[in-house]
């Protein structure tokens, strides 16, 4: 059997290899880097960024816990992010990871083509690489990924403007930074810039940060983020962005921007006009399906601006044709296209599994972090599922205390059977935490399962014992 998958993001090139091991010959399709935005521009590069805030922020503390860097003072003195070799390392981490990739993808049975696909019919992709060519193929897997959203103002697509990809290429820390969006990526970009030393200022269309997230979770880490410094404006729209003259002389020039020294921000919140200035703005209203010039058409696959309909096996409205990942419109997570593509793959093979695609952790590298698997208190109320919520703190975990990081709490959302259907984590580690509870949730477990669990000690999994 033969199948052509279009992008080679993480659900692409993870289908691929697991398709060359099924002894399928694989045609795997991709524009640009092996990877996709996962790791070029997204979850991987973020996280560097992300680990050096990390280090400034302990550094920075180092001396209450009795760290000196040397005799004649303490840690903080004089401690500051070097933009240079931040992105140095971070191009670093992204090539030896693309590399690897492209050793998974060194197999006899997958090849590996550079250019843009256009499905031509439903066993048919042409490629222009350079020349056109046509593939074809038993089944095609669409793994097109995303892209940033456009912010729909005046102004909104001026050039100095950035999405994720331009601030992770930014060449100096900007004095001020105005984030427009407090989704995910908003606001890790809006922890790290603090941490680096810009002024951050956050302005959220939704009444709270992290809209699908639960609303106690949420609201923590507002406070937490108000408390590094880090200005949160809810329940504002951006009306206007409008570049402000190179004189230097506002608040929030930026003498390492090219072109205007800072942008003016306008916006309504609560029935009031407002305004705010920062050197640089980072757009961050989320992302949205690429589906353009992919030929979707011309196979008679239905899609729309939501991105690709799909069924339960990540078939298309198209038998041959299938979608994984981003481009379907669903949860716009790396691991969960890996899931979809593994799906999708069983379904072409005739094989039945045990994925289940309702169970699907999430996690926001901000400082404290902050995860979160199945139902909020407020979405069982919303689908009439009767429930109760138990949390446990930090404050009260050993290793936790030990760490100098007791912010922040466990939320378990149980049903009145005492089965766990959801738990929302906002503290330290939280993203490898909420890993055990995706297992116990797509288990069936109980609470009482939980309480039975040992749980090595010290250890910040120990927040578990509810």
């Amino acid at each position: 059997m033969k199948i052509i998958i279009i992008g080679a993001g993480p659900g692409g090139y993870e289908t691929a290899i697991e398709a060359a091991k099924r002894g399928m010959e694989v045609i795997l399709i991709e524009k640009g880097n092996v990877g996709g935005t996962c790791l070029n521009e997204g979850c991987i590069p973020t996280k560097v960024f992300c680990r050096s805030a990390e280090i400034l922020e302990e550094a920075r503390s180092a001396g209450e816990f009795g760290v000196c860097f040397r005799s004649d003072g303490m840690a903080g003195a004089d401690i500051r992010a070097d933009i240079g070799k931040i992105r140095q390392r971070k191009s670093e981490v992204v090539e030896q990871l693309r590399s690897g990739v492209h050793t998974l993808l060194d197999n006899r049975l997958i090849t590996l083509v550079h250019g843009r696909a256009v499905i031509k019919d439903a066993h048919t992709v042409t490629v222009d690489c350079p020349e056109s060519r046509d593939y074809t193929a038993d089944c095609i897997v669409v793994a097109s990924g995303s892209a940033a959203a456009a912010l729909h103002v005046p102004g909104g697509d001026l050039p100095g403007l950035a999405t994720s990809r331009e601030l992770l290429d930014i060449d100096h820390v900007p004095e001020s930074l105005c984030v427009i969006g407090a989704g995910v990526i908003g606001l890790e970009f809006a922890s790290v810039f603090n941490s680096f030393g810009s002024r951050v200022t956050v302005i959220e269309y939704c009444g709270q940060i992290l809209p699908r997230f639960d609303s106690d979770l949420a609201k923590r880490l507002k406070q937490s983020l108000s408390k590094r410094g880090i200005e949160i404006i809810t329940s504002a729209a951006v009306r206007s962005v409008s570049p402000l003259p190179a004189d230097g002389s506002v608040y929030g020039a930026d003498d390492g921007d090219a072109g205007p020294s800072a942008y003016r921000i306008v916006y309504d919140c609560k029935g009031k006009v407002a305004q705010t200035v920062a050197g640089k703005v980072l757009v961050a209203v989320g992302r949205r399906p690429a589906t353009d010039g992919l030929g979707l058409e011309n196979a008679g696959v239905e899609y729309g601006p939501k991105g690709i309909v799909v069924d339960e096996n990540m078939r298309t409205s198209c038998p041959s044709v299938y979608a994984i990942g981003d481009v379907t419109g669903k949860m716009m997570l790396a691991h969960v296209a890996v899931y979809q593509g593994l799906r999708a793959l069983n379904h072409i093979c005739g094989r039945k599994d045990n994925i289940n695609l309702s169970v699907v952790p999430s996690a926001v590298f901000t400082m404290p972090e902050a995860a979160a698997v199945g139902l909020t208190e407020d979405e069982c109320k919303e689908k009439g599922i009767a429930c109760r919520t138990m949390k446990s703190f930090f404050r009260s975990n050993g290793k936790a205390v030990a760490l100098g990081q007791t912010d922040g709490f466990v939320k378990t959302v149980v049903a009145e059977d005492g089965h766990i259907l959801g738990c929302h984590i906002f503290g330290p580690h939280a993203a490898d935490l909420i890993a055990e509870m995706a297992a116990f949730i797509g288990m069936g477990a109980t609470v009482e399962d939980l309480r039975s669990t040992i749980h090595a000690h010290p250890t910040l999994s120990e927040v578990f014992r509810i």
